[in-house]
């Protein structure tokens, strides 16, 4: 199993919807908000991402709530 890290923000729906999303597939991951960590949004920011959420699969980097880039993350 890949380790999954998840940058969110707290009024983000797509945050949600990612969360929720991994939660439906049994998936466990770690979540990083940035709006109350600033250390992850630092963090964040030096992979040269500015919006949330940011799904880390492995080496997968993934930006946005899009299904299909995790599904075929969590199958490599």
């Amino acid at each position: 199993m890949k380790d999954i890290t998840v940058y969110t923000s707290t009024t983000c729906s797509f945050c949600h919807m990612v969360k929720d999303y991994l939660d439906s597939k049994g998936l466990k991951y770690t979540e990083k908000n940035i709006a109350e960590d600033k250390e992850a949004r630092m963090e964040m920011m030096k992979m040269g991402f500015t919006g949330v959420p940011v799904v880390i699969i492995g080496d997968e980097k993934i930006l946005g709530y899009d299904k299909a880039k995790i599904d075929a993350a969590l199958e490599d």
